[in-house]
């Protein structure tokens, strides 16, 4: 048997359905992807783009996904399958370009290109191809990454040397006449204005007791597995900043002749169009402190943020945090308990005051306890093993699950030197809350390390910021591992 013919017809672009409402994808890699609960804090800005538009007028669709390159979000599918969900007017934001750096690309399964293999997919794949489903590209060239162990001072260059994926996007946006948004270039201007204190603050830098969720080599609950500080991804606080800078430049251009992106910023909230003309995204973010932007006071700045906009942490009258004023009882107990729904009655029977550590320990033992009826997932499926593939101590035929780093403390009870310190009436509850990891030491942890200390400082007082790290590591234990980390508010 042969084939007689074979007869190709085109896909016609398709004009949308009467009272659906426009489509923006969104097509990226690991920077721009939503994120679920069990990988907090990361997020990408394609997360938190959304929310700033008006979702009565327009649907944002966010396509991407982490290790994706122009190659291989081509050879799985991900364009097509906003070829054919998109109609005519249609957007489609594409940012690709870290993975892209990949040195495999001359590999089948390989994600990598040089300059040329970039360009080509750029102008010979998805231009052409949105293009012809009458659908409309805005390129987004890809934020820069940092130097992870850089020193306070250092001035942040763009990232992206060896293959200058950058250039070729400006160069060929400009020759083909499709909008672009630099957020390569507003990234390294916002690094530098910050400083490398807070920045380094908002990428993956992970220290012990900062969050249960995990990466690839286990869980983040003792510090970062990959015993590094991440330089690529980054959490939610300068994902939020990312999106500031793409939809500010989209109302810049759009007010100067652009006419793609005068069209998308019709689709904006109101007050983030305001905020993006004026400057002023006080009301857009207003969980953003005036004292927890820069320096050392930066340190906790996601967890602060989060908290303020669940509603559950506030700043004063000046937008101050006051991130090492001294935390009272009251005020950490009405926060966990709006937190984690769970009655304020329940736990008045401690002292009033200063909150000791101690102290926080037994509350957020109690809070446990009524919150969760069986071990969360973050301590059982997806704990690991004490030794981190990589250590020269790892054998993966012992291992046969490869979970990687474990979430309970590598510090036991019995190691910790202080404990006699802690009074009779809390021991019980501060033990318990150790070993579910809920409390750990704060002396010798590090971001970028995976260590615990071995003294616990019972009857030492609580700092606010440091509340606040306690605080939103149980608002991530408390959700389900697979749900999408977008929960902006209690209300």
């Amino acid at each position: 048997m042969g084939i007689e013919e074979i007869i190709l017809e085109p896909i016609l672009p398709q004009h949308r359905a009467a009272g659906a409402l426009p489509n923006l994808f969104i097509l990226g890699d690991s920077t721009v992807k939503s994120y679920t609960f069990d990988e907090a804090p990361m997020s990408g800005w394609g997360q938190i783009i959304g929310s700033m538009f008006n979702q009565h007028k327009v649907s944002v669709t966010n396509y991407s996904m982490g290790g994706r390159s122009f190659k291989n979000a081509y050879t799985e599918g991900r364009l097509n399958d906003i070829l054919l969900s998109g109609s005519i007017g249609d957007y489609v934001f594409i940012q690709f370009g870290h993975n892209d750096e990949s040195a495999d690309e001359f590999r089948r399964y390989g994600r990598g290109s040089t300059e040329a293999m970039y360009e080509n997919y750029l102008k010979e794949v998805y231009l052409p191809a949105i293009q012809a489903r009458g659908m409309i590209p805005v390129l987004v060239t890809p934020m820069s990454r940092i130097k992870g162990n850089a020193s306070p001072g250092y001035i942040y260059e763009n990232s992206f040397k060896s293959r200058k994926f950058v250039d070729i996007l400006k160069r060929v946006a400009d020759e083909s006449g499709v909008t672009l948004i630099d957020l390569n270039s507003e990234s390294l201007k916002y690094y530098n204005e910050i400083g490398v204190e807070a920045i380094t603050a908002l990428f993956m830098s992970i220290e012990a007791g900062e969050t249960p969720g995990k990466t690839n080599d286990g869980s983040y609950a003792n510090g970062h597995p990959s015993k590094k500080i991440d330089g690529t991804h980054f959490k939610e606080a300068l994902a939020k900043q990312f999106s500031r800078m793409i939809v500010t430049e989209l109302v810049e251009k759009g007010a100067t002749g652009d006419s793609t992106a005068a069209s998308i910023t019709a689709y904006l909230k109101g007050n983030v169009k305001h905020a993006a003309l004026t400057g002023n995204w006080d009301k857009v973010f207003p969980e953003i402190t005036n004292d927890t932007t820069t320096g050392e006071a930066a340190y906790y700045r996601n967890q602060i943020e989060k908290l303020i906009q669940l509603g559950v942490m506030g700043k004063d009258r000046q937008g101050n945090f006051k991130p090492d004023t001294e935390m009272t009882v009251a005020e950490f107990t009405r926060s966990i308990s709006k937190l984690m729904k769970v009655e304020r009655s329940d736990l008045a029977y401690y002292p009033k005051g200063k909150l000791s550590r101690e102290t926080m320990g037994a509350i957020l033992y109690d809070v446990y306890q009524v919150k969760f009826a069986n071990k969360p997932k973050y301590m059982t499926d997806y704990n690991g093993t004490a030794v981190v593939p990589g250590d020269p101590g790892y054998d993966f035929n012992l291992d046969p699950g490869a979970r990687g780093a474990m979430y309970y403390p590598l510090v036991s009870w019995q190691q910790l030197v202080d404990t006699a310190d802690i009074s009779p009436f809390l021991i019980s509850k501060v033990k318990s809350a150790y070993e579910l990891g809920l409390i750990r030491s704060e002396v010798g942890i590090a971001r970028g390390q995976m260590v615990n200390g071995t003294e616990l400082e019972p009857k030492a007082i609580v700092t606010r910021e440091k509340a606040a790290k306690a605080l939103y590591f149980m608002w991530v234990l408390e959700h389900e591992v697979n749900a999408e980390n977008h929960v902006s508010s209690l209300k």
